[in-house]
């Protein structure tokens, strides 16, 4: 079975005006167009199109009618949810420094704010369900910045020394106090260094007395346009403190971003964003499909509830590569970005002159970018206009596109399909 699907862009403010409409081919709201949701996530379900609102309004409700049929034997018989959620996401702005926690983490925290009478819409809930909440980004504008994982020692290191040796001459210049910047580099390189400096900076950072991150982002602005700045490997890095310093004067993530890979993806490139893995999405278009949870740990750059304690139990502090995901072509014109785990996987389907395929073991959602394609499955088949967005039963087993145009296709990992 195929079902029609639509939905409304969420319009947080730090969303572009004008991206999701341009890339969909639809006609701009007026007001910012952050994300769009397809899935069946509470928060915001998709709409089902074209049915009885009365009997099938959207996505959670046409679940509820025959889980069964709808999402698989398999899959209905551990939730019933759709395990995904695919987005396409639009920031015009910096969003928050953040992770995610592991299946573990998830059921106990959950189950403890549970114990401790905290309301799911508390402000200081921080499990609102019991699911870990991976995430895969794909670029699909010319560019799109993120910072993601933590650098190595050694780059903390030189970015920081460079930071203090300009310290030390501006505090000679001005007459001021000099200490900030010391203080950083001397819990940086004490026991457990990189998780005590940043628990530092989100209790004690802000403000207070000392205002150690006004006085160290003084002194990245101070250093950022210099000749040794500049010279360094390091430069962007001071850069992007000044840049999200217009967006969040004081913020104690600021600080953090330092610390942090700074990272530009070009069209189709991939980042995949595993559990503990601290991240924020500077700027750019893209896909994302992440598991359907909730659950997020916020490290800074944002007004919101920080939980300082549980962050840093979450976080992982490991220097690691940038989590690049590339894609491989399972067929030809289809590319599939493949992580490790089971809820999802993303398939991107050129289509024309020839027929492209893709197969599913489980539940799947088409979203048409370019062109009005003709997806045919195992028992139907169905029409995607360019911007719009179908769903699919597993029954269909096998999605194979004819005309001209773009699609991705959001589904379950093969390993979802098994006992």
């Amino acid at each position: 079975m195929f079902v029609s699907i639509d939905n409304t862009p969420r319009d947080y403010a730090w969303g572009s005006r004008s991206a999701i409409a341009e890339y969909l081919g639809r006609e701009a709201s007026g007001g910012p167009e952050a994300e769009l949701w397809l899935g069946a996530h509470p928060g915001s379900p998709a709409k089902v199109t074209g049915a009885d609102p009365e009997t099938a309004p959207d996505l959670v409700a046409l679940i509820a009618q025959d889980p069964a049929a709808v999402l698989g034997e398999r899959i209905a018989a551990l939730g019933p949810r759709l395990p995904f959620l695919l987005k396409v996401l639009a920031a015009d702005a910096p969003l928050s420094l953040q992770a995610h926690p592991t299946p573990e983490q998830a059921r106990a925290g959950y189950a403890r704010e549970n114990a401790d009478g905290i309301p799911l819409d508390g402000w200081n809930r921080n499990y609102k369900d019991e699911f870990h909440k991976p995430e895969l980004i794909v670029a699909v504008s010319d560019r799109f910045d993120a910072l993601c994982g933590f650098r190595s020692p050694e780059e903390i290191e030189a970015l920081t020394l460079l930071l203090a040796e300009a310290d030390v001459a501006a505090t000679r210049a001005e007459g001021g106090q000099q200490g900030a910047i010391d203080l950083l580099r001397g819990r940086l390189q004490g026991p457990d260094g990189l998780r005590s400096t940043v628990e530092w900076l989100l209790r004690d950072g802000r403000g207070g007395d000392t205002g150690q991150v006004a006085w160290i982002v003084e002194r990245v602005a101070h250093l950022s346009g210099s000749d040794a700045a500049l010279a360094s490997p390091h430069a962007a890095a001071y850069a992007t403190v000044t840049d999200l310093a217009r967006h969040y004067p004081g913020d104690p993530g600021l600080v953090i971003s330092l610390f942090l890979n700074r990272v530009t993806l070009r069209r189709g490139e991939a980042l995949y964003l595993p559990a503990g893995n601290i991240h924020a999405y500077l700027q750019g278009l893209g896909i994302e499909l992440m598991a359907a949870s909730d659950n997020v740990l916020r490290g800074g750059l944002t007004p919101k509830h920080i939980d300082v304690d549980e962050l840093v139990d979450v976080l992982d502090f490991r220097p690691l590569p940038v989590p690049f995901l590339a894609p491989i072509e399972t067929m030809p014109g289809v590319s599939t970005y493949r992580p490790d785990v089971d809820d999802f996987e993303l398939h991107r389907v050129d289509v024309g002159p020839g027929a492209a395929t893709v197969a599913i073991t489980g539940p799947a959602i088409v979203l048409s970018v370019a062109g009005t394609l003709h997806v045919s499955g195992a028992v139907s088949d169905t029409d995607v206009p360019a911007g719009g967005a179908a769903f699919a039963t597993p029954d269909e087993a096998e999605l194979t596109f004819t005309g001209t145009g773009v699609a991705w296709v959001a589904t379950t990992g093969s390993g979802y399909a098994r006992d």
